[in-house]
């Protein structure tokens, strides 16, 4: 077995089940999410294959229904972390010298279990832990996360089979090492299929991880953790933590284990771990991998040719679906001002038939927001811009957290392009237009490019190819992920590998072969099968 050649063939993504009325993915979906919303659970934290109650806990709970408590979570310190460093470093070596072909075929056994017996679990935990709706859960708990797997798989394979060339006599080759100490991955509350990816990347490659979930996502985050078990994942190669950030970042990134961090958040949160690590530098055994997806600001630029049905939907999905909480939702459109009277007639028709309420109702198109405190922040803005001469509210504004956290989407037009809407982070479903115009194409793509610190995602509607051409290279550092005539949400693993620069992270491209790289260290090996036994050379020999 050991002299075979293994090989992954490049995968197909998981299709999406649409869950129809009368469907049986429906009925199977309606029965677990009244099974996991009926009881309430105990959470433990997971150090080295080991369930650990610290007695220091908190509550998981409906956003859309925040009386409603599905779990009670353990929270790690300080003691914890250093035990988990101490386990993590213990599980690194046999697994970073497992060969790559049983690493993964853990991961591939997850896909299959999620794909299948666990896809409802994984779902519903996701809809009532993160109010994400059935569709919204689907394509990012089950589906993507699915890809992730396989694919990153079939990256692992392709990366072994890299090698240089060589010469006659000389045999050159790459060996693929892990990293040589602890992979941190500090995962989000906004996307299952990221809190599944981060840990699982690295471990593939090899690496051992301690594993963070967002404190409003332990809920799926535990679920997760009890599927890699269930598909063979050997003790330690993830152990999962939760707990607070600071707590446990310093314990870890103050530690001479770390060998990387994986994260996705927020940029100012990235931005204090990479001075952390930089006061600790010193005491690394190699310089850590700092691996980071962060905010975005993400823009629409509509060119006068642009379709307005299909620029309207993609507003509207884009900005909206999930509530607007993801890293990539639309939050800044430029319209153009011959566009712009159907364009708004359009989206206050299209807006106020959205509907909103419990993910578990499936005909609601969206939900709450995460917790209080995003609640709070988004509201400031709303605020903010109701009480600005500079903003005039289009749709939308209304909001209510007596029972769920939930705000309406909502649109703002502004007089001023440098407005607070249209450079900072909201991350929640407010959206913001400017209206330009016409002739001013050009340096509204320039003003777009310039607006915000960020570099993720962004779409342009045109049907003039000219003028897509010309958004092309105006917008060419903007985003990372750049789409035409479509919504800048909504990457599929395999297609569009996603990730973007500026504010917005280190660009390493989750769904790719190029971010397993970051999680391994290559070593060059020359052997010569006949070495020289001479000191000199032929032109040595010259009279």
């Amino acid at each position: 077995m050991d002299e075979a050649q293994f090989s992954l063939s490049l995968p197909q993504n998981e299709p999406v089940l649409d869950y129809a009325p009368g469907s049986t993915e429906k009925d199977a979906l309606k029965e677990m999410l009244n099974n996991l919303s009926t009881r309430e659970i105990e959470i433990p934290l997971i150090i080295g294959g080991k369930e650990i109650r610290t007695g220091i806990t908190e509550q998981s709970i409906m956003p859309h229904n925040h009386g409603h408590v599905l779990a009670t979570y353990h929270k790690a310190g300080p003691k914890e972390a250093a035990l988990a460093i101490k386990e993590a470093s213990k599980a690194w070596k046999m697994w970073s010298v497992t060969p790559w072909p049983e690493r993964v075929s853990v991961f591939l056994k997850a896909a299959e279990l999620l794909s299948g017996p666990w896809r409802m679990k994984i779902n519903a935990s996701t809809m009532l832990g993160q109010s994400k709706t059935v569709f919204q859960a689907e394509i990012d708990a089950a589906c993507e996360l699915i890809d992730f797997f396989r694919f990153n798989s079939h990256f692992v394979d392709r990366i072994y089979a890299e090698q240089p060339t060589s010469n006659l006599g000389i045999w050159d080759r790459f060996e693929w090492r892990p990293l040589e100490g602890v992979v941190f991955a500090i995962t989000p509350f906004n996307f299952t299929s990221i809190a599944g990816n981060l840990p699982s990347a690295p471990a593939m490659m090899g690496n051992t991880v301690i594993w963070k979930p967002s404190k409003t996502a332990v809920y799926s985050g535990y679920y997760l953790m009890k599927l890699f078990i269930e598909a063979g994942l050997p003790p330690g190669v993830i152990n999962f933590l939760p707990g607070a950030s600071a707590t446990i970042g310093r314990e870890i990134i103050g530690s001479s284990h770390l060998g990387g961090i994986y994260f996705t958040g927020s940029t100012a949160t990235f931005q204090k771990i990479w001075r952390m690590v930089g006061e600790h530098i010193d005491l690394y055994r190699s310089y850590p991998r700092i691996v980071g997806e962060t905010g975005g600001k993400d823009f629409v630029v509509a060119h006068p040719s642009a379709d307005i049905d299909a620029l309207v939907a993609a507003l509207v999905r884009g900005a909206f679906e999930y509530q607007g909480q993801k890293c990539s939702a639309a939050s800044r459109a430029y319209i153009p001002k011959s566009l712009w009277p159907k364009v708004k007639e359009r989206l206050i028709s299209t807006v106020e038939q959205l509907s909103m309420g419990d993910p578990q109702d499936f005909r609601n198109f969206a939900s709450a927001v995460i917790d209080e405190t995003a609640f709070d922040k988004i509201v400031s803005y709303i605020d903010f811009a109701n009480n600005s001469t500079e903003h005039e509210c289009i749709v939308g504004g209304n909001y209510d957290k007596k029972e769920g956290y939930f705000i309406k989407p909502t649109i703002f037009r502004t007089t001023n392009p440098h407005s607070r809407l249209m450079e900072e982070e909201i991350f929640g479903p407010v959206l913001t237009v400017f209206v330009y115009p016409d002739a001013e194409y050009q340096d509204t793509l320039d003003l777009c490019d310039a607006t915000s610190p960020y570099g993720l995602t962004g779409a342009v509607f045109a049907k003039d190819r000219y003028a897509i051409e010309m958004a092309h290279k105006r917008l060419r550092y903007a985003a990372g992920n750049f789409y035409v005539n479509d919504k800048p949400t909504g990457a599929v693993v395999g297609m569009q590998p996603f990730g973007g620069s500026r504010a917005s992270g280190t660009n390493d491209k989750a769904g790719s072969l190029l971010n397993l790289l970051r999680w391994v260290t290559p070593r060059t090996i020359k052997e010569t099968f006949v070495p020289p036994v001479n000191v000199s050379y032929p032109h040595m020999k010259e009279k």
